[in-house]
């Protein structure tokens, strides 16, 4: 059976971090004490993020943090970032929190148990018997591998409504303590956000259509090393390598033709690709290597602009922005994430009513 998008949301903690701010921070913290930040500072610049959203103010940031610390502030932060997300996509789907038969929840920025839609029971007005799917460690392939876990769920029984929420504090993980590359790169690429989808087997009497196909991964042998976590005794420590770009460039059009034959499609039937925008760089990759036009991937310039790499739930937020545009048609929504693993769904939606 098909599944409906009914509802999509997104949303963004409080503190806005300028990316100025955010670089004179950076080099009161590491320009005395990292011989190679002078060389990476520019990245600050080409990097496609003016802003970005956070859970903790600036200066949380120019004092040491633990893990107990850390922790804490992405409890704090996720739990209003999850109420706020869920809030917003049961009212868009014009759904309560008491109809919901299942709540897939994605995180992969912080340590809750119990997880945090357990957490906001009370506060959402959760049943008490509803079905509670909570998801760790997909990193930003999170927003898509969630939404096709959401999508399987939907499908599998008729009539279920099921609410899928992506929460990320990745700023609580920034560390000064271990002067690595992939702490500066985070420094000038991640923020905080989430998002929220509703869905269904059913139809949504109003409204656009958006249908939802089968989802499918690619993950790469002995690639652990591209993308994570290390965890020590103060936290998160990002694993970020600098050969992302060269791989998409080598790697992503093959894995991306996979995906669409396995969803009964090719290249060319896709009006619009819907992609995670991790990086500047990372674009211009995806681009170059399904040959698409050059900057022609702008709701994610725009969101990446506008609230950096948020990790999981930033391809819902070039989702709701691109269909918010007018995009619709075939599409295929793509994200990387730790494994080394590319996610995929193919989406359908009908034009807007006029």
């Amino acid at each position: 059976m098909p599944a409906y998008l009914h509802g999509l949301s997104t949303a963004l903690p409080p503190n806005c971090l300028a990316q100025s701010d955010v670089k004179e921070r950076a080099t009161a913290l590491f320009a005395d004490r990292y011989p190679q930040f002078d060389r990476l500072a520019g990245a600050f610049e080409t990097a496609g993020v003016d802003r970005r959203h956070s859970v903790v103010p600036l200066d949380w940031f120019s004092h040491e943090h633990g893990w107990k610390e850390r922790n804490e502030a992405y409890l704090e932060g996720g739990r209003a970032l999850f109420v706020e997300a869920a809030t917003s996509a049961l009212r868009d789907a014009g759904w309560t929190a008491a109809e919901v038969d299942c709540v897939v929840t994605v995180s992969s920025t912080g340590i809750a148990t119990p997880t945090l839609e357990a957490q906001v029971f009370n506060e959402m007005g959760f049943r008490d018997h509803i079905m509670r799917v909570p998801v760790f460690g997909l990193g930003c392939a999170g927003g898509v591998s969630g939404l096709s876990i959401a999508r399987t769920l939907a499908d599998g029984t008729p009539g279920t409504k099921v609410l899928l929420v992506v929460v990320e504090t990745c700023t609580v993980a920034f560390r000064a303590d271990r002067l690595q590359k992939a702490d500066i790169i985070a420094a000038v690429l991640f923020g905080d956000g989430a998002a929220g989808a509703c869905l269904s087997s059913e139809p949504p009497a109003h409204g656009q259509r958006v249908e939802l196909g089968r989802g499918h991964q690619r993950m790469w042998p002995d690639t652990l090393g591209i993308m994570g976590w290390d965890v020590d005794d103060i936290g998160f420590g990002v694993v970020f390598d600098r050969s992302i770009p060269s791989f998409v460039h080598a790697e992503f059009a093959e894995a991306t033709g996979r995906a669409l034959s396995a969803a009964g499609l090719n290249h060319g039937q896709i009006d619009r690709y819907v992609c995670h925008p991790g990086g500047a760089k990372v674009l211009e990759a995806i681009e170059s290597a399904l040959d698409l036009g050059s900057e022609s991937l702008d709701a994610e310039r725009d969101v990446l602009r506008a609230a950096g790499n948020m990790s999981a739930p930033t391809v819902l937020f070039v989702m709701k922005a691109a269909l918010e545009n007018g995009a619709s048609g075939q599409m295929m929504a793509c994200a990387l994430g730790p494994g080394f693993t590319a996610s995929y769904l193919p989406l359908r939606a009908e034009p807007r009513a006029a």
